[in-house]
């Protein structure tokens, strides 16, 4: 399995920049998630690490190596993309075998390979059937052991999940996830998805208008983002963001009054802020709890329900016109036009600047951040 680098990897079309200073460290059995909306850069950056495409500016090493100019074959990769690319008049077999045989290895070895990766995949009944007698769930993981079978150093998933039905997808996306604790092996998966970044990778990227805006873990993105675009961007719903102003400034945090009306308090780091400062207050729609159990507290009327069966999504109107969305109990019953209160933890707001960088947040419930945040506090003190 390969280590891979890139450094300030860039990519023009003409004198379209689509991508720029890129610069990414993926260790040996790293299963890294590219993530972003659409037109972001991340699959054309997956293609410049297969070789599809040539790379602008920078350099991408694998082991140690430059390989800005070697082949997709050279670099021994596995490409799995949104289409399954199987021949339609070869069987399941013949389809994974193709590959090896252009490579002139053995008829044993063939077999053994493709056994293998039909065992790990549960396909071993299908080996004799062709492409239109499969499911779309089977034919992605046909595509899937195709890669195996090849044992590159790196396997690039291109949003393979993509023209799979709901329950297919999850499903397939356990399949991946198990694929890759069983062959340790090293994966860069592209998504637009936010939740197959958050259950696949152990390392996310995501990327925004041709940049990175934010590498971590799932739990660091959507406990501590960066900005106010990775905050809005990891977490279903989208986060809630209330405008303000800073209204006083202690050695816990913030006091902010709301244009919505009333004020809470944030947990944040306070060194770059100065009260008078203009901010705006995220909180997540299941950091809300329906009553006012808690300090922070808000007052809306409800516009739209959502039930989903064990929970509500529940639209407020606030005083100022803007809408809140928080996660309800599914068993309570709440009627258009009803009055609300709902309240937050201090501890669970966010706190982002007039130019959308976050301030650290002091108590993100994740002991892997705390550390951190703790050895920069007592930088700070």
């Amino acid at each position: 399995m390969a280590n891979v680098s890139l450094h300030k990897i860039g990519k023009l079309y003409g004198k379209t920049r689509v991508l720029s200073d890129i610069n990414l460290t993926i260790d040996e059995g790293d299963f890294v998630v590219l993530v972003g909306p659409s037109g972001c850069g991340k699959s054309t950056l997956l293609r410049m690490m297969a070789g599809l495409e040539p790379i602008t500016e920078g350099e991408l090493q694998m082991e140690g190596e430059r390989v800005n100019h070697w082949t997709p074959s050279e670099r021994k990769i596995a490409m799995v993309f949104q289409s399954y690319a199987l021949y339609p008049h070869m069987s399941v077999y013949k389809n994974m075998a193709f590959g090896l045989k252009a490579n002139k290895l053995g008829k044993d070895a063939i077999a053994t390979r493709i056994q293998h990766a039909a065992r790990i995949l549960k396909i071993d009944a299908l080996l004799e059937r062709l492409p239109k007698e499969l499911s779309g769930g089977q034919r992605q993981r046909v595509a899937i052991g195709r890669a195996i079978v090849r044992e590159p150093r790196l396997f690039l998933f291109d949003e393979p999940l993509s023209n799979l039905d709901a329950a297919l997808r999850v499903q397939t996306r356990l399949e991946i996830s198990k694929l890759h604790q069983q062959l340790r092996a090293t994966i860069v998966y592209v998504t637009h998805d936010q939740v197959e970044a958050m259950t696949l990778g152990n390392k996310i990227v995501v990327l925004n208008d041709g940049a990175i805006a934010q590498t971590g873990s799932p739990l660091e993105l959507y406990q501590q983002p960066a900005t106010e675009f990775v905050a809005t961007f990891i977490g279903s719903p989208t986060m809630n963001l209330l405008p303000g102003q800073i209204k006083a400034i202690d050695a816990d945090g913030c006091t902010i009054v709301l244009s919505c009306g009333g004020e809470v308090t944030v947990n944040v780091l306070t060194e770059q802020a100065a009260v008078g400062d203009r901010v705006k207050v995220g909180i997540r729609s299941e950091h809300l709890a329906e009553d006012d159990s808690h300090d922070q507290r808000l007052y809306g009327k409800v516009s739209l329900v959502e039930h989903l069966g064990e929970v509500n999504f529940i639209y407020l109107t606030l005083a100022d016109g803007q809408e809140l969305v928080l996660r309800g109990d599914g068993n309570r019953a709440v009627a258009i036009g009803e009055e609300l209160v709902v309240s937050a933890r201090a501890a669970d707001c966010y706190l982002f600047d007039q130019h959308g960088q976050a301030f650290l947040r002091r108590y993100p419930g994740n002991m892997l951040i705390e550390p951190k945040l703790a050895a920069l506090s007592a930088s700070q003190a």
